[in-house]
């Protein structure tokens, strides 16, 4: 009689993609995540596969950064060779890539910046270089997270130009200015250096206003939109399922994992049955697909 299910098709496992060979370094803030290089995420790949997981989505750590995140649209960066590495010896894992240019600047903020302030149109240029060079590369799936005002647009003019145009986009679509994001800023190295997001992420008191920001990038062309951070945004998530007849993804982020997993750690709380709690609460809310650290977790649960 259950109402809601989980199954192993709802998941997108996220991976930290870095330079050099052999690398496996755990991230503090998040036990169990890794920052990999090339050779082990497609390891890692393969161990995800097996568990009956469809997707991976990529996020890179380059050796260098710049003031505009040249290492974001380098064919010969860390995700580009990750994306390549992966469809050769796990060609049926389904590839996202996060298409933003925070984890590639110097300055930490997701796009151009000028005086001080991240500049919107010129950061456009640059979203829609990277998303052309991940689907050369062999990208299933594009996902911009970076929360420019029209990079939709931008992403999916520039891949149909460059004959990509089969290649769906999954927007970041309703991704909140949240305080949950701190372990994923360390894993990726994209800390801002100086003032914060606020300026181009939504107010997390705002549920209205999720709904417009999902209307124009599926005014855009987005093929699957997104809710970030999950947990604290089931009635937004809720909202946007009952409002757009598109799938509907929702990231169950850093913050939330790492929440668990300490309070597991030191014995408050069951870790498994309240993770499988929180993703059955994001699916019952109307997410389709769940992007989470818990994935490979949850299916050994789900399939035993």
């Amino acid at each position: 009689m259950r109402e809601t299910s989980l199954s192993p098709d709802n998941f997108i496992h996220p991976l930290f993609v870095t330079f050099g060979k052999g690398v496996r370094k755990e991230i503090p803030s998040m036990p169990g995540c890794y920052q990999e290089s090339v050779d082990r995420i497609v390891r890692h790949a393969k161990e995800i596969s097996s568990l009956g997981i469809p997707a991976i989505i990529l996020f890179g750590i380059p050796e260098h950064k710049d003031e505009k995140g040249s290492g974001a649209y380098d064919d010969h960066g860390v995700v580009q060779q990750a994306i390549r590495a992966v469809k050769n010896v796990v060609p049926d894992m389904f590839v996202i890539t996060d298409v933003c240019l925070c984890e590639y600047t110097s300055h930490g903020h997701c796009g151009v910046v000028k005086n001080g302030a991240v500049l919107n149109d010129p950061s456009l240029e640059l979203l829609a270089k990277e998303a052309v060079s991940h689907a050369r590369a062999g990208a299933d799936m594009v996902a911009p997270s970076d929360m420019m005002d029209g990079r939709v647009d931008a992403i999916r003019t520039a891949l149909d130009e460059e004959g990509f145009a089969d290649i769906p986009i999954m927007s970041y679509a309703a991704k909140y200015a949240s305080a949950f994001y701190g372990p994923f800023r360390e894993a990726a190295e994209s800390t801002p250096q100086f003032g914060d997001r606020r300026a181009y992420q939504m107010d997390p008191a705002n549920r209205r206003e999720a709904l417009k920001e999902v209307a124009l990038d599926i005014e855009e062309g987005a093929d699957i939109v997104m809710v970030k951070p999950a947990l604290a945004y089931l009635d937004v998530i809720a909202d946007v399922k009952a409002a757009f007849d598109v799938p509907v993804a929702a990231y169950n982020v850093s913050g939330e994992y790492s929440l668990v997993k300490a309070a597991g750690k030191l014995g408050w709380i069951d870790e498994q049955r309240v993770m499988m709690e929180i993703l059955t609460s994001i699916r019952r809310a109307g997410a389709d697909l769940i992007l989470t650290y818990f994935a490979k977790e949850a299916v050994k649960i789900l399939t035993t």
